[in-house]
């Protein structure tokens, strides 16, 4: 496999994560399986809406899916997505926290 090949899988992957409502999935469901309808009910967004962020995870290998009767379950495939999650938490605390700081600093003038 190519170079340039490898780097699109992973900028394709990256893009996926790259919609706050999906962060926001994949935090909801660390705490455990939930239906589409919890999800809609806790997000107050459109259920097509959810389903189309749930299946572009699930096509990415990040959600798994299961179907009890007329309801559709989802969960985290591969909690190792908190690996590539965290990371970037604590660079955006580090850069809100030396912004923060340079405010401070300007209000003392």
């Amino acid at each position: 496999m190519s170079q340039d090949i490898i780097y699109k899988i992973k900028a394709d992957f990256l893009k996926v994560l790259g919609h706050p409502v999906r962060l926001k999935l994949i935090e909801e469901l660390k705490h455990g399986e939930k239906s589409v309808g919890c999800l809609v009910d806790k997000f107050k967004i459109g259920q097509s809406s959810i389903s189309r962020h749930l299946l572009a995870l699930r096509n990415a290998g990040v959600l798994s899916s299961r179907q009890e009767k007329t309801t559709v379950y989802y969960n985290i495939a591969d909690h190792d997505i908190y690996f590539v999650l965290r990371p970037i938490a604590v660079m955006l605390r580090k850069k809100f926290k030396a912004s923060e700081k340079m405010l401070v600093t300007l209000g003392k003038d």
